[in-house]
């Protein structure tokens, strides 16, 4: 996990940040003096935020007694909680719309809102962390995508418009920006001073896979907290057609971390009722979310699906009373499934997107809407290209045909014979049994293909390291060097090449053994990753050589020779311990710059070997630079 610093950004008045109240707040608590008092005295200046925090105190209060006065409240959440609340409220506040057109600032601060509300209750269950640093790590946990849509609003409008499901929204914004929300949101969380752990498994929630944390450890059970908080609040931005899978790998994942389905679905329910209150309480517009009962009712489908499987749900269309009670009476009492019934095809189809049955049994003459009318509207729907439908009918068997050729699966006569009825349920139960093993075997195939995935960035990123420095390795660097000089000669940047190499390293290991070079190797690697500037490239390209890459607006023959003078002393000051003895090495670089004559960069590295070979004929630990044909020491008085 690579964490952005803020400061060398300089993109620090961009980013989404707590204002008036908050911020003083936040700038007061940095100060480890501070005291409770004066905190209190700075938030009842703003009476919003005082009612935000007495809330928010007595939703966790562990007493009777009621919380209603500032001090309380703070003295309750604790000075840090207060910040990071502050924080949030504020950014809520601030960023509730914006300058990217793309970007859906009510739906992400509903999402981010579900998000905090879920972590907070998941952890509350299994003790993993202060509820209130789960909460505000869950409302936060996204902030990144908020702070992309700040900065680059045109090009992150353009982002979130690409039609590409092949790749991910991080992948599209790596791709475009060079960075992604997860580093953005660990760049502002280290800035706010969270706690590292917590950083962590907010960084890798997205893919847990990846974090690599052992299963018993407590970043990895964060990681899977804030996971399956951000798979319950991805729900609310689905298509209802879409609810029963993505459900069914909710309970899955609330599984893997020991919640039982009764007190899951009861957890939940608790959970979408106080989103809605908080909603309300921070004026957040939820008009894009669907209904809270849509939701937990899936879950109860699913989990009542799963604990009786020869249950079914059975949408009942009939417009004759008598007809359809009769009918609800063999399907619910007689054979034991549970039934949904409707009048007309019109209220069928509405009670059936609410519902998602897996039978739909319906009359084939009803007024409004008829059965085959309803038939072709439920196979344009997604959910219901699945469904089983059985039509009543009285019609001759000749004309069922038009009705098969609709989208019927199977028909009964009137009047009903319940034997018969029960073998035709029987013929859309197997029916059911397939889809769900389908959708199993889709779910392990996603499973399969997303540890795949992260096997397959895994190889590649050893593909492309040095495993003794962990440095970059050379086939690294050669892609980097590829890709600066492309865009060197796009914009007529300037380009450097510095060729480091360690001086008389095979006395090293002659001397001391090879055990003894890798540690120097080390030694030198950690100078150059501590020294190295930003926007500079640096790898290990082989044996005891280094390169170093350096591209900006800024480069210049006279500011790389004083950045490699700069490194040449740092390395040769060091000492380096070698089984209890210290050593010390020198270095010899050679550096070369783009320059009108050469054709590719082979030629740039070419020079810069050069330089290097000239430096080590000159007498080592020193710096020589090309020119053409030319190479000369640099002026010891500009380094």
């Amino acid at each position: 996990m690579k964490i952005i610093n803020i400061d060398q950004l300089n993109i620090r008045d961009s980013l989404p940040s707590p204002k008036g109240v908050a911020l003083a707040i936040v700038q007061m608590c940095r100060n480890d003096d501070i005291s409770i008092h004066e905190i209190t005295r700075l938030i009842q200046t703003d009476p919003t935020l005082s009612y935000r925090l007495i809330h928010r105190a007595n939703l966790t209060r562990n007493t009777s007694r009621q919380i209603s006065s500032v001090s309380d409240a703070v003295f309750h959440l604790g000075i840090q909680s207060v910040k990071q609340l502050a924080l949030s409220f504020s950014l809520i506040d601030q960023y509730q719309q914006g300058n990217c057109k793309a970007f859906d600032y009510h739906q992400f601060w509903s999402h981010s809102l579900l998000m905090a509300i879920a972590s907070e209750a998941f952890g509350n269950v299994i003790r993993i962390s202060v509820r209130e640093e789960l909460f505000t790590c869950g409302l936060l946990a996204r902030i990144g995508c908020l702070a992309l849509a700040t900065i680059y609003p045109q090009k992150y409008s353009e982002i979130l418009g690409i039609n590409d499901t092949h790749r991910s929204l991080i992948e599209k914004e790596r791709q475009y920006l060079e960075t992604d929300h997860n580093h953005m949101t660990v760049a502002m969380l280290v800035d706010a001073g969270f706690a590292m752990e917590l950083i962590e498994s907010v960084y890798y929630h997205e893919e847990p896979m990846e974090s690599g944390f052992f299963e018993d450890s407590r970043s990895y059970q964060l990681t899977q907290l804030f996971h399956l908080a951000k798979h319950l609040a991805d729900i609310t931005i689905l298509a209802e057609s879409e609810y029963f899978e993505q459900t069914a790998e909710l309970m899955l994942l609330a599984k893997r971390i020991g919640f039982q389905t009764k007190s899951f679905i009861d957890i939940v329910q608790n959970i979408i009722q106080e989103w809605k209150n908080w909603n309300s309480l921070l004026k957040i517009s939820d008009t894009t979310t669907p209904c809270p009962q849509t939701i937990t009712r899936t879950i109860e489908q699913f989990s009542g699906n799963n604990q009786n499987a020869s249950s079914l749900r059975v949408l009942v269309i009939e417009d004759d009373p008598a007809s359809r009670r009769l009918i609800e009476e063999i399907l619910s009492n007689i054979l034991g499934h549970t039934v949904f019934s409707a009048e007309n095809g019109q209220q069928g189809l509405s009670l059936g997107l609410e519902t998602m049955p897996h039978v739909v049994i319906t009359d084939w003459i009803m007024p409004v809407m008829d059965g085959l009318e309803l038939t072709r509207a439920l196979r344009a729907t997604d959910w219901g290209k699945n469904t089983y439908i059985i039509m009543l009918t009285g019609v001759e068997e000749e004309k069922l045909a038009k009705a098969f050729e609709i989208g019927v699966d199977d028909y009964i006569t009137k009047p009903i014979n319940i034997h018969t009825f029960r073998a035709r349920l029987r013929a859309a139960w197997h029916h059911r049994r397939l889809q769900d093993s389908w959708q199993q075997n889709q779910m392990q195939l996603k499973q399969s293909v997303a540890e795949l995935s992260t096997s397959n960035r895994k190889l590649e990123q050893a593909a492309h390291t040095d495993i003794l420095t962990g440095l970059p390795n050379r086939r690294a660097g050669m892609e980097a060097l590829s890709r600066a000089w492309s865009i060197a000669s796009r914009t007529y940047q300037l380009i450097a090449a510095i060729l480091i190499d360690i001086d008389y390293f095979k006395r090293i290991n002659d001397s001391h053994g090879h055990a003894a070079g890798d540690v120097v190797l080390k030694a030198v690697a950690a100078s150059i990753q501590n020294t190295a500037r930003k926007g500079d490239f640096f790898c290990r390209i082989g044996g005891e050589e280094f390169l170093i890459i350096c591209q900006d607006k800024k480069t210049n023959l006279r500011s790389t020779a004083i950045f490699a003078e700069r490194l040449r002393q740092k390395i040769g000051s060091e000492y380096i311990d070698i089984h209890g003895k210290t050593v010390t090495v020198t270095i010899s670089i050679g550096i070369a710059l783009k320059e009108p004559y050469m054709q590719n960069e082979d030629q740039l590295i070419k020079a810069a070997d050069k330089a290097l070979y000239t430096a080590k004929d000159s007498g080592r630990n020193k710096i020589f630079c090309a020119n053409g044909d030319h190479f000369f020491e640099p002026d010891p008085g500009d380094a």
